[in-house]
């Protein structure tokens, strides 16, 4: 008699598995950009996974981080991905951006402020390269096109293009910027400081 192997519901597993992963990343991307120091059962209990389940995928609070990073990274790239950031002339593209993106690069810094307290530097610095890169590339192009000022460093606009993003969402938080305000401000805000000086 020819035994037939007990049939193993691995795809089910893995099906169990990814949902349970996804659902993690997200938990942790919310309360992490929400509060640096949410713990692991916190986010457990967001994702709807017990604390067991939450160390299965990712062993140490460093791993979950890790994860965590990759998973904004990958966000951040698919937003910043519009091709017209790299067609459309450079203030044009540069409010569109803003516009499509602003929301998501804030939840980005804020995610590298809770990784700080866990990561090595070079570590978060290799998450931190691909948006940079990208914001970069547009002000660099709209240096070399003399739509945006040359007398200040790429690198010191990218910073300040960051910075502008977190200011006006704190505004928005305390309430002191009205949610629909928000985007024009940025714009005006950040296409008159990329302007060439007059004269």
């Amino acid at each position: 008699m020819v035994r037939t192997a007990a049939r193993q519901p691995v795809p089910a597993r893995r099906a169990d598995a990814e949902r349970n992963i996804a659902a993690i990343l997200d938990a942790a991307t919310r309360l992490l950009s929400a509060d640096a120091g949410a713990s692991v059962a916190d986010i457990a209990k967001a994702a709807g996974v017990g604390r067991v389940t939450l160390y299965g995928h990712f062993p140490s609070r460093e791993a979950l981080m890790d994860a965590v990073l990759d998973h904004a990274v990958d966000v951040a790239d698919a937003v910043l991905a519009d091709e017209s950031i790299d067609t459309a002339p450079a203030p044009e593209a540069m409010a569109r951006l803003l516009r499509s993106s602003w929301e998501v690069l804030d939840r980005h810094r804020r995610l590298f402020l809770a990784a700080d307290r866990v990561l090595a530097t070079e570590r978060i610095r290799e998450h931190h390269e691909r948006p940079l890169r990208r914001v970069e590339r547009l002000i660099v192009r709209g240096q070399r096109d003399g739509d945006f000022r040359t007398d200040l460093p790429p690198a010191w606009l990218v910073t300040t293009f960051f910075s502008i993003i977190h200011s006006a969402a704190q505004e928005r938080e305390t309430g002191r910027l009205a949610p629909e305000e928000v985007e024009p401000v940025l714009i005006k805000t950040m296409l008159s400081l990329l302007s060439p000086p007059e004269g």
